[in-house]
């Protein structure tokens, strides 16, 4: 005979498997595929900072630099609290936001990248600190300011794959990077947007892939020690989303210089 008591735990644990506010985690559904468009919605909240209608931070810690304000981005970027940052592997990433509780909110979303982090933003279990552009967006036509003096709101988003018509992913190589130590900012991937590990392989005929190491944000790097790199190199980014590998074969080119970016059409592995 079942007992009261088991009859309660499995309620709750129904009712958990199903409640659409619990805390959002980007493991938790690794064994799906991204959308454009959203799947599920999560409750949070979302601040605003930087100029009313721009990008919040120059750059941000992410370490995409003046790109944030540039197409396709376009200003439309945003911090997030350390649930969502997880040290950087979520840069890149894309999501839906909206707000429906403050009489200026539109009701419709603004679809964001991650290309910051706020540290302070942990009153809720997720957090966007959107640009003033995103934030404001969020409105309805004129009234961008009501919901700027608002200040905070409660919102509801979902994670949704990134779209870059005619963009190819990128590796804009760092400025101290040489024969001997080499580091790449990755722009602009596809689908999942986020990225779980990077590997390296150069062109010595040994078919061998080292691990690089993150440096900060979307900034990975790789120590070659006492036997300089040659060229062209490849490199293979893995999701934290799906788990899926993109292969970027040669990419960097021989004739590489520190401060450049290169672009590839990728193969899924």
């Amino acid at each position: 005979m079942i007992s009261l008591r088991s009859i309660l735990c499995l309620v709750t644990v129904i009712c958990c498997l199903f409640d659409e506010s619990f805390s959002f985690n980007p493991k938790r559904t690794k064994q799906f595929n991204l959308s454009h468009t959203p799947t599920r919605w999560y409750n949070g909240g979302a601040t605003w900072y930087g100029s009313p209608d721009g990008c919040g931070s120059e750059g941000g810690s992410c370490g995409y630099g003046d790109l944030v304000s540039k197409p396709p981005w376009n200003s439309m970027v945003t911090s997030v609290g350390p649930s969502l940052y997880q040290s950087g592997k979520e840069c890149g990433a894309c999501y839906q936001v909206k707000c429906t509780k403050h009489k200026s909110c539109s009701g419709k979303p603004v679809k964001v990248v991650v290309t910051d982090s706020c540290l302070g933003c942990v009153s809720e279990s997720a957090h966007f600190d959107l640009s003033g552009k995103a934030f404001s967006a969020m409105a309805l036509p004129g009234q961008c300011q009501e919901l700027r003096n608002a200040g905070k709101l409660e919102v509801r988003f979902a994670r949704v794959a990134c779209d870059y018509p005619g963009k190819t992913i990128a590796f804009h190589v760092d400025q101290g990077s040489s024969a001997y130590y080499f580091a790449v900012v990755i722009e602009y991937e596809e689908g999942d947007g986020d990225v779980a590990s990077v590997q390296l392989k150069d062109s010595k005929g040994i078919e061998k892939w080292c691990d690089m190491q993150q440096s900060w944000g979307a900034v990975w790097k790789l120590d070659a020690g006492g036997s300089p790199l040659k060229p062209p190199l490849s490199l293979k980014v893995t999701s934290q989303y799906s788990g899926k590998t993109l292969l970027a074969e040669n990419v960097i080119p021989t004739n590489w210089q520190p401060g450049c970016s290169y672009r590839s059409v990728v193969k899924h592995l």
